[in-house]
């Protein structure tokens, strides 16, 4: 039997976490060298409060963002200043978070191979990566980051495309900050891993201590004051003659190298940012380039929404509904063959709009249905391609995190994003749906009923308290849209929020009265209770903020913030939050928010770069030429973002991928929107395809009686399936595209 796990003890909110530092900062060995000791103990704990203090941070970011929408909402007055303040707070948070997350082991990297290697291997070459690609790069970009803060501070720049014109100063020194406790962090991830390796190699590092600090010093110099520091040679003699678009094509080659030897993306990107672009055109122009684009994704207020998203969504992890609804919906249908799949898949749909958190999503899964699915003698690979299928889906199903950060990418509005992605997440859940009914007809041993001891106690009328149940939550959620759309303004003021509210309150009566009565015997079960606490608080929360979002009520971060209020609400109302969980909450989301947002930021600075080089235009050119038409080449494309997929996370192929095959999009004219939808459904092959499939280990973890092999086989099946909803989709493209025209028009 399985150990019982405990889901408010598991971490499951950081699925792109892939390497977590476990321990308590401050506490280091008993056998390291004292200065080291005092060293990595003093860098350690100022990092942790660092991160302690900057995640609260987010609590007047809600806040603000809340106060907006009802002081425009209700009071038509809308602020000038909230626009300015929250874009400037969300991107202090991830610079100045940065060292934190370093410690916390939370910058994402691709280390498929990296988790194979001996320990004493990978100690050896993230010393060595720290030595010639971090310290460089980070030194530099302190350099260039405090002259571009100071100069803010000395003319007391503002912002320029706001009526506030607030000043810039404050919150660009979250730039050098950052940079600041990320050196001082790699000094201590450096002398950590120094005492843990093998004493040889720990004196060879030791012994290169002070040739390199002078060797760095020294180039820093020349750099930065090449007419005070005199060459030592004639860089002129070394000089290769090679056009800026080769560098560019090297500079591609070099980074798809360099981010599968294991060291966190960011990080490499800045560097090899760094070296081609000096390479390229010069030191200067490079330096403007990597400052601009960090200011430029501190100051992007959409990118505001992921912490307020990720925020939304652990709070209803937290808040524990997602058990509940399980529950409801597996006894609504005990006397279905399957419905332990049906279930799953339709709670997993329904909380990927809630909280768009795989890890979260697939363990809570994993834990709730396993159980009764053994013990009900369900199909072992059949029950575990439905968890791990129905918990991808929050990758697809709005609000996802990943077409918040999609939109700015492709230059696209995320609103349309969020309305293409809504029919393409539904047809999915039905085929995966579809495919488990029709497996269970054929072979009824896959899917069996609940025997009867198990199933709940209802009226005669069961199909009645369905129907009513059922037909009074559709009608909710239609008053809902129709609220948000515009359809009762013409009745009353509020009318958009007073109409569903006032159709719940005569459900609540209804079913009172029903419950004190019970006329001809007829009466709701107790089942149906648990299925509307379950299902209606997390679904209207979803839909009001998605809804506003939509119909252009609320920004995308508007919405995200009301979402997450709403999410802080239910919590409340539900008694499973206290100070501690909340505090917890705020930092988890802290650092999947810097993951994010940090990796963004250097890939747009990488970018920058790569654009400069000309690169992208000679590869559009070259593209052009194939003799093939524009279907063959976006197949050609969505091959390769499926092999991708494998090796690597969504975050490095949406921000390092997609944006050099942008040009050739636009070139061809395909609909970017279409193609982002398409990439989405893509991409969630990686959580479903062996043999990395991070979703067989979460569910591995939590049954671990269930064999690996079984659900591999499992979940391949269900990629399969998706494969089929990505050709439908391909084939079909009015499937992602008739919402967002529908909505907003051609």
């Amino acid at each position: 039997m399985s150990q019982e796990q405990i889901p408010e003890k598991l971490d499951i909110t950081d699925e792109l976490i892939a390497e977590r530092a476990d321990f308590v900062p401050g506490q280091t060995p008993e056998d390291m060298p004292g200065w080291m000791r005092k060293t990595v103990g003093t860098i350690d704990i100022t990092n942790n409060w660092v991160g302690k203090i900057t995640c609260l941070m987010l609590l007047p970011l809600l806040g603000m963002m809340v106060y907006e929408v009802l002081a425009r909402k209700l009071f038509t007055a809308p602020t000038l200043w909230s626009y300015d303040f929250s874009r400037m707070i969300s991107g202090a948070m991830f610079m100045a978070a940065a060292g934190y997350a370093l410690m916390r082991g939370v910058h994402i990297r691709a280390d498929f191979l990296y988790r194979h290697w001996q320990r004493k291997n990978q100690l050896t070459v993230d010393v060595l990566l720290y030595l010639l690609l971090y310290f460089p790069a980070m030194i530099f970009f302190l350099w260039s980051s405090f002259g571009y803060t100071l100069k803010a501070w000395m003319i007391w720049e503002t912002a320029m495309d706001t009526a506030y014109a607030a000043p810039l100063a404050p919150a660009r020194t979250a730039m050098p900050l950052g940079v600041l406790f990320l050196i001082l962090q790699g000094v201590s991830e450096v002398l950590k891993a120094i005492h843990e390796m093998p004493d040889e190699r720990a004196r060879f590092f030791k012994r290169a201590a002070l040739p390199y600090i002078v060797i760095l010093g020294y180039i820093f110099a020349l750099v930065s004051f090449p007419n005070a520091v005199p060459a030592l040679f004639d860089a002129g003699n070394f000089s290769i003659d090679i056009s800026s678009e080769m560098i560019g094509v090297i500079m591609i080659a070099v980074m798809l190298f360099s981010i599968f030897v294991g060291f966190p993306i960011s990080f490499t990107l800045i560097f090899l940012g760094f070296i081609f672009g000096a390479w390229g055109f010069s030191t200067k122009l490079v330096f403007f380039l990597q400052t601009l684009q960090f200011n430029n994704v501190m100051l992007e207020q959409t990118l505001a929404a992921v912490p307020l998203f990720v925020f939304m969504g652990i709070l209803m992890e937290k808040a524990g509904l997602m058990e509940r609804l399980f529950q409801a919906v597996q006894l609504m249908m005990s006397q279905t063959r399957g419905s332990l799949y049906l279930a799953v898949l339709f709670v997993s749909t329904i909380f990927a709009a809630a909280t768009g958190i795989v890890g979260a999503s697939v363990t809570i899964l994993g834990i709730m249905a396993a159980k009764t699915m053994r013990r009900s003698g369900y199909d072992v690979r059949l029950a575990a391609g439905t968890i791990t299928a129905g918990g991808t889906l929050g990758i697809l199903i709005p609000p996802s995190i990943m077409l918040v950060v999609m939109g700015p990418v492709l230059e696209v509005p995320v609103t349309d994003l969020f309305a293409a992605a809504i029919i393409p997440g539904i047809l999915l859940a039905s085929l995966y749906a579809g495919y488990a009914m029709v497996r269970c007809w054929m072979n009824p041993d896959l899917g069996p009923t609940l025997p009867p001891e198990a199933r709940p106690e209802t009226s005669p009328y069961y199909w009645l308290e369905a129907i009513l149940v059922i037909g009074s939550i559709i009608i909710f959620f239609t008053l809902i849209i129709m609220g948000l759309s515009g359809s009762f303004e013409y009745l009353f003021p509020f009318a958009s929020l007073a109409v569903p509210l006032a159709w719940m309150g005569l459900m609540y009566v209804a079913a009172k009265w029903v419950k004190d009565h019970q006329p001809s015997g007829f009466f709701f079960s107790q089942l149906w209770y648990e299925f509307f606490m379950g299902l209606v608080p997390p679904s209207a929360l979803v839909a009001f903020a998605l809804g506003s979002i939509l119909f252009g009520w609320a920004t995308p971060t508007e919405g995200a913030a009301c979402g997450a209020f709403g999410a802080l609400f239910l919590s409340l109302a539900y008694r499973k939050l206290t100070w501690n969980s909340l505090f917890e909450a705020l930092i988890k989301t802290l650092e999947i928010s810097v993951l994010i947002l940090f990796l963004v930021a250097a890939s747009n600075f990488f970018g920058a770069v790569f654009s400069r080089l000309g690169t992208p235009t000679m590869l559009t050119e070259f593209m052009l030429t194939w003799d093939m038409s524009a279907t063959m080449i976006l197949i050609i494309i969505m091959a390769l973002i499926f092999l991708l997929g494998w090796p690597l996370e969504w975050v490095p192929i949406v921000l390092i991928i997609i944006p050099i095959l942008v040009p050739v999009l636009v070139e061809l004219e395909v609909n970017l929107v279409w193609f982002a939808i398409l990439v989405a459904v893509n991409l969630q092959t990686a959580w479903l395809s062996p043999p990395v499939a991070l979703s067989a280990y979460f569910l591995k973890g939590v049954v671990p009686e269930w064999d690996l092999k079984d659900i591999y086989l499992g979940m391949m099946q269900f990629m399969l399936i998706q494969l089929v909803g990505l050709v439908l989709i391909f084939s079909f493209p009015q499937i992602a595209l008739w919402l967002p025209n529908y909505i907003y028009g051609n």
